[in-house]
C-alpha cells in the first residue's frame, strides 16, 4: 500500500501539475516562446517567483513538460503494442509505429517540442532526472521490440566488416550499451529504421510534404511496408 500522501503534499503535486498543464496550454495556443515562467504565473494567478518555488528553472520546467509528453507518447505506443500477444512480432511493431504517427498527428505542437527542437547532450542529463527515464522508456519501446525479434527470427543485417570503422565503432559501443540486445550490425538495422520512421513523420508534422502531399498515411504505409521487408516480416495493412 502506498504510503498517505499529506494535504501539504496533494496541493504541491496538484499546482506542479497545474503549471505542466498550463505551459502546455500556452505552446498549443502561442508556441514555444510563449511557456514562460511569467506567462505561466500571469495564466495562473500566480507571481513569477512563486513559480521558482516549485521548478528551480525555466530549464527545469521544460524538462518536466517534455518528460510528460514522452510519458503520453510511450503510454499510447505500448498500450497500441499490447493489444497484440507477445510474440506477434509483426502486429506488435506495426501498431506501436501506427500508435506513434497518429499522436504526432494529432498533437503537432508537443511533437514539435520534443522531436523537433535540440536535445541536450546525454552527458547533461541526469540519470534520475524525468526526462532521462521518460525519454529511455520511449527508446526502448523500439528497441525492444527489435531485440525480441531479433532473439525468435534474426533478420538481414549487412557484413560489418563493410562499415567504415568509425561506424563499425558506433555501433559495437552502442551494442555493449544495450548489453548486446542486437550485435552491432543489428543495430545498424535499428537505427535505419528509427531514421525512416522518424523522418517521415517529422517531415508530416512539420509540413514539409504538403507541398505535394496532403494526405501522408498511404506514403506512411510504404515506409512501414518497407521496414516490413527490411526486418523480414510480411506486412499487413490497418484495420
Amino acid at each position: 500500500m502506498s504510503p498517505q500522501v499529506s494535504r501539504r503534499e496533494k496541493i504541491r503535486l496538484d499546482t506542479l501539475r497545474e503549471i505542466r498543464a498550463t505551459a502546455r496550454e500556452l505552446l498549443i495556443a502561442e508556441g514555444p516562446a510563449a511557456v514562460t515562467i511569467n506567462a505561466i504565473a500571469r495564466r495562473m494567478g500566480m507571481s513569477g517567483p512563486a513559480i521558482y518555488r516549485y521548478y528551480a528553472s525555466h530549464e527545469e520546467l521544460v524538462e518536466a513538460v517534455t518528460a510528460d509528453f514522452y510519458t503520453e507518447l510511450t503510454t499510447q505506443m505500448e498500450a497500441a503494442r499490447d493489444a497484440h500477444p507477445t510474440g506477434a512480432h509483426r502486429d506488435r511493431l506495426l501498431a506501436t509505429s501506427r500508435a506513434f504517427r497518429a499522436w504526432a498527428v494529432r498533437h503537432p505542437p508537443e511533437f514539435r517540442w520534443v522531436f523537433a527542437s535540440p536535445v541536450p547532450p546525454r552527458s547533461q542529463l541526469r540519470p534520475e532526472s524525468p526526462l532521462h527515464m521518460a525519454g529511455c522508456r520511449f527508446g526502448h519501446v523500439f528497441l525492444k521490440q527489435l531485440a525480441e525479434l531479433w532473439e525468435s527470427t534474426p533478420f538481414p543485417v549487412p557484413d560489418p566488416a563493410d562499415f567504415p570503422p568509425a561506424h563499425k565503432q558506433q555501433l559495437e559501443a552502442y551494442s555493449l550499451e544495450i548489453d548486446g540486445a542486437l550485435p552491432p550490425e543489428a543495430v545498424h538495422v535499428f537505427i535505419t529504421c528509427w531514421i525512416r520512421l522518424y523522418g517521415l513523420v517529422c517531415m508530416e508534422v512539420l509540413n514539409q510534404l504538403d507541398f505535394a502531399c496532403g494526405d501522408v498515411e498511404p506514403l506512411f504505409e510504404e515506409c512501414l511496408r518497407e521496414l516490413c521487408a527490411m526486418l523480414a516480416l510480411e506486412y499487413t495493412g490497418p484495420a
